[in-house]
This record gives C-alpha cells, structure tokens and sequence, in this order.
C-alpha cells in the first residue's frame, strides 16, 4: 500500500532525476561531485602548467636529504646529519606534545574558573570574571611573547648555579630552573628490553600497563554500579582500583629497574636529565590560560544549563554542596560542555603552530620553515603541513565526538 506522499510508481525517466524525490538528493549529489571533481582538476593542471613552465615539478625527494639544521628540543635522537624526514618527525612530536599538555592544563584551568565564576563568594566569583575577561580578549601570541619574555628575564642563568657560594641553588637537589629552561630529573631502566636500543619499547611495556589499569578499573567499577542497581548498596572499589593502578606499574618499574638521572652543572649549562626549554614553557603556558579562558565559559554555561531543581533535589538529601557539583551537576553539564570544548581543543593544536614565534620547533617551525627555505620545496611543505593538521583535527574530533556521545543521555 502506498501513502498520499509517495510518488507514482511506473518506468524510469530522465525527468524524474529531478522532478522525483527518490532521486533528486543523488542526483544534486552526484551534480555537486562533478563540479567539484572538475574544480580540483582545472586547479592541478594549471599548477602544473605553471611548474613545468618555471622548469619546476613535484617532488617529495628532498624529504630524504640532510636536514643540516640543529633542533633545541627533542623527544627523539637526532643531528643535523638526519633527513628532513626525521626533523619532520621530530617537529610533529613536537607539536602533539605542546598540544597534549596544553588541553590538559587548560581543562583543569578552565573547569575551576568556570565553576568558581558560579561560587557565592563575590571576591572569587569577580576575580574569575576578571581572568575570562582579560585573558580571552588578548591575543594568544602576546601571552606568549609575554611570558617567554618574563621567563628570560627574571629566572637566573645557568651560570649563577656555580661557585662555593652561588647566587641560586637547585630545588632539593633535583630540579634547577634557569632563563633557559627547567632541568629535572630522567627516568631511564637499567635492566630495560633490548638494553639502550629497547628504551622505546620499555615506554612501550609502561604505556600497555596503564592503558590495562585503566580499562581493569572500568571493569570494577561498572561491576560495583551493577550490584548497586540490583541490591541499592555499592561496593567500596577505592583500594581496588588503587591497587590495580600501582600495583602493576610499580612491579614493572622494578623488573625493568626504573632509575633517575639528576640533572648536574657541566660547563656552561646543566645536563642530564629532562630539559623542559624555555620556548615550550612559554607555548605550553601561555595556550592553556588562554584557551583555559574560553574553556571556563563553556563550564559555566553548562552548569547553568542544568535545573535548579536538580540541585534543590540533590541538597534536600543532604549531600554538601561539593558532592552536589560532583555527582549531580557536572556530570548532566557535560553534555553541554563537551561540543564547544572539542572546538578549543582543535584550536590550541592550531595556534600550537605561533612555537616559531620563541623559536620551540614544531612541525611548522621544522618542516615550513627551515625545511621550505632550505630546500625551496613551498608547495610540497605546504601540503604535508595542510595534510598533518586535517588529520589531527579530524582525529581530534572523531574521538571526543565518541566521548560525547558516550555522554549522551540514554532513554529507556
């Protein structure tokens, strides 16, 4: 049986491409697709008119050649000896580093200002305000010119370290922090697979435990919410789940035979250990309070999203006002909160690219930079940088999308 909407069935016509709403949105579809198609075809054969015309063409051999340039901050070995490939390399894990460390502090940042903006106290509340306000309406880049410019400034050189009686010490013996950047301490394994060649794969082996840890606690504890909703009283899963965090990582450790390396005065500057430089700590810093701003908001908006009656229902069965935030609030703001949030983190990642700005080295600083001076390759450099950042935004946004939905709220 056919209903009123449903057009007539009979033989196929052109026409109907069009004029029937079976095929209409494929056909408009399909329209779209070619005229793109073309567009991108027109585009390619006039670059490529205009590269054989200048006796250039399109290469990506140079990615094989010699970088010849030095890096100040590495995750991984390398020398001015190595491909562009690898100080690509580097510039990327650069770049995810300085991002990753970023959504991290500017989440904590941003989820306390924007809950402390709601507090009762008008002291806290205005002085979150005045954080917002100032920090989001001035660009990233002076916050970051600002901050490294501090940094150099004010914190002792390397050399004020030495001698009897040295105008600066370091901080218990293990962390030193200098106008260049902060030493501290670097585990390394002594009994590690693989000896020095392995250390990757012990990071890897520590990595695999916590990501066991992590999905063994969410095993115990959709267990300990099961036995709630059948007998209404909860298991008690906190030593549990400290148990299977440390447990293991701290057994690991031990087979492996974790050890620090202390930093130590050598010459002109520390060595040893970890260096965090100078560049990154002005980048990292200077992107969390500055996205932490507009994440703040985002709370804020979302906690006031949620009924009041929630939270009038939450203090009528005397939980304290923090339990209140924890259980009831936040968790119902989420839904709120998570959509624009994936938006800040696409854009610290994006503006991680102003790093050349205090010379840290990230992709943009290695591979458009240097790499596409050097080599004069713009076009090539250009696309893997355009290919680079659409593929971490689009990683970005399928996996917290996942989260989002996660959060969504389940109808029965």
């Amino acid at each position: 049986m056919s209903t009123l909407s449903d057009p007539p069935k009979g033989s196929f016509r052109l026409s109907m491409l069009l004029n029937d709403t079976r095929y209409r949105s494929m056909t408009l579809q399909a329209i779209a697709a070619i005229l793109l198609a073309l567009a991108l075809a027109y585009l390619y054969r006039n670059l490529a008119a205009n590269l054989s015309a200048a006796g250039l063409n399109i290469s990506f051999s140079f990615l094989g050649s010699s970088a010849g340039y030095d890096i100040n901050q590495t995750l991984i070995d390398y020398n001015s000896q190595d491909s562009n490939l690898r100080a690509a390399v580097v510039g990327i894990l650069n770049t995810l580093l300085v991002a990753f460390l970023a959504c991290v502090t500017a989440t904590v940042l941003g989820v306390i200002a924007g809950v402390l903006r709601l507090s009762n106290n008008w002291l806290v509340s205005k002085l979150m305000a005045f954080y917002v306000e100032i920090f989001r309406n001035i660009p990233v880049l002076i916050w970051i010119i600002i901050i490294f410019t501090i940094m150099t400034a004010v914190m002792p050189s390397p050399r004020d370290f030495r001698g009897d009686d040295p105008a600066s010490s370091m901080l218990l013996d293990l962390f030193a922090f200098t106008n260049r950047g902060v030493y501290v301490p670097g585990p390394y394994f002594t009994r590690g697979v693989g000896g020095a060649d392995g250390s990757i794969i012990n990071w890897l082996l520590v990595i695999a435990t916590l990501v066991g840890s992590l999905f063994a606690t969410r095993f115990f504890t959709k267990r300990a919410n099961s036995i709630q909703e059948d007998t209404g009283v909860r298991p008690n899963t906190l030593w549990v789940n400290l148990a299977i965090w440390f447990a293991p990582i701290i057994i690991l450790c031990l087979i492996l035979g974790l050890s620090w390396e202390i930093p130590a005065l050598k010459g002109f500057n520390f060595s040893g250990g970890i260096k965090v430089g100078g560049p990154l700590i002005a980048l990292w810093f200077a992107l969390s309070i500055y996205t932490g701003a507009f994440i703040a908001e985002n709370v804020r908006a979302g906690i006031q999203a949620v009924s009041k009656g929630q939270t009038e229902a939450a203090a009528a069965l005397g939980l304290r006002s923090g339990r209140i935030m924890n259980l009831v609030v936040l968790p119902q703001a989420l839904r709120v909160i998570i959509p624009p949030l994936i938006s800040q983190y696409l854009n610290i990642t994006k503006n991680s690219s102003l790093a050349i700005a205090v010379g840290y080295a990230d992709i943009t600083a290695t591979l458009g930079g240097i790499t596409l001076n050097q080599t004069g390759r713009a076009i090539e450099c250009v696309l893997l940088l355009m290919l680079f950042y659409l593929v971490i935004s689009l990683l970005i946004s399928t996996f917290m999308n996942i989260y989002n939905s996660s959060m969504k709220l389940k109808e029965r």
